[in-house]
């Protein structure tokens, strides 16, 4: 049985379209919360949550003694190039050197049963393209928390990042070029130069990738880290995600959306992928294990639109999948018992907390 959304999520939905949409224009007066609550028929406290997470995606701001203002434009980007730099977004998240891994008893548990219900199947060599278990796994786990909406046979599964970044340059072709974040996690930049590709390198403004230089950019795929990207922990705002999915409305462009770490935003809700926003079928969504679980897994996956899945059979298919079988079935296990979630759910509350904890301490 299909859960019911919370109320102050639908809120959350309806206000976020009627500000994209138009309805409410930049610059803006909402409703108070009370007024808000009133005219919707709701409780004051649904309206303070759904004002509180449309100020945490930067589609509103508060301003002391004066309001909610919508702080949205849909003309932001080309149209408004040289508007100046963007207001920082709070930074929700916690730091990289987080103490708080999977829970290894857990794990083993899992490795266990795995041996136990899979036997000697864990010694055949997995499909190209992944196993089936993990392959549907990371398919429904992706609808329930990240909004994508994929089937199994649109998964990829390899043996980290890295490795996958090869396989879309072998795929999209060393022809086009190729636009990253400045500065961005080094290893994309190496890659993309190691399989002999040229390499825009696009500088990045406090809300994401600078309008005037994603712009001037000639390439024909933006490699993009939306949520938090490393170095700088920018993370892009609702319209420049917007902005970049313009950019991918001519023919012929790509967008790789990596969406690293995303899951442990203190939002919420997670951040929206831009792949879920699309609907040109042209942004490829990856990710991998290594925060979630553990860097020693060496497991990745990317989701392609419907419409790759030819070419990347015809060019790349024939590789053989970098995963061990074994480690397949136990992620998968994590996946489908709940595990995964569980764990994420316990380390953002306890993050949360001590979020709360830190605000709430005299400072002095």
């Amino acid at each position: 049985m299909k859960r019911e959304k919370p109320a102050y999520l639908r809120l959350y939905e309806t206000l976020r379209e009627e500000i994209i949409g138009g309805a409410w224009a930049f610059g803006a007066r909402l409703p108070s919360r009370r007024q808000l609550a009133k005219e919707r028929g709701i409780s004051v406290v649904t309206a303070e949550h759904c004002y509180e997470l449309l100020c945490q995606e930067g589609y509103i701001e508060v301003r002391p003694k004066s309001g909610y203002y919508v702080i949205f434009r849909a003309a932001d980007g080309f149209v408004l190039a040289d508007a100046g730099p963007a207001r920082p977004r709070p930074l929700l998240s916690f730091s990289r050197d987080r103490e708080s891994g999977f829970p290894f008893s857990v794990l083993a548990k899992t490795m266990r049963r795995v041996l136990s219900e899979y036997g000697e199947a864990i010694l055949d060599k997995s499909p190209n393209c992944g196993c089936g278990a993990l392959r549907g796994a990371v398919s429904r786990y992706l609808q329930r928390n990240r909004g994508i909406r994929a089937e199994a046979d649109q998964v990829v599964i390899g043996s980290g990042a890295e490795y996958l970044y090869g396989l879309l340059v072998e795929m999209l072709g060393r022809e086009k070029g190729y636009a990253i974040e400045s500065p961005s996690y080094e290893k994309i930049e190496q890659v993309y130069r190691a399989k002999g590709v040229k390499c825009d390198l696009l500088p990045l403004a406090m809300d994401g990738i600078q309008s005037a230089a994603l712009q001037a950019t000639k390439a024909s795929v933006l490699h993009i880290t939306p949520y938090r990207s490393f170095p700088s922990g920018v993370t892009a705002s609702p319209a420049k995600r917007r902005e970049y999915l313009r950019w991918a409305g001519t023919p012929g462009r790509y967008i790789v959306e990596d969406d690293f770490e995303s899951e442990f935003s203190l939002l919420r809700k997670p951040e929206e992928t831009i792949y879920a926003q699309s609907d040109r079928g042209n942004v490829i969504y990856l990710n991998t294990f290594s925060r979630t679980v553990s860097p020693s897994l060496r497991v990745g996956y990317m989701v392609l639109p419907r419409g790759l899945i030819t070419l990347f059979q015809e060019t790349v298919g024939f590789y053989s999948c970098t995963v061990p079988a074994f480690e397949q079935y136990v992620l998968a296990s994590l996946m489908d018992g709940g595990d995964l979630e569980r764990h994420i759910n316990r380390i953002r509350r306890q993050e949360r907390r001590k979020q709360q904890e830190n605000q709430a301490a005299p400072h002095g």
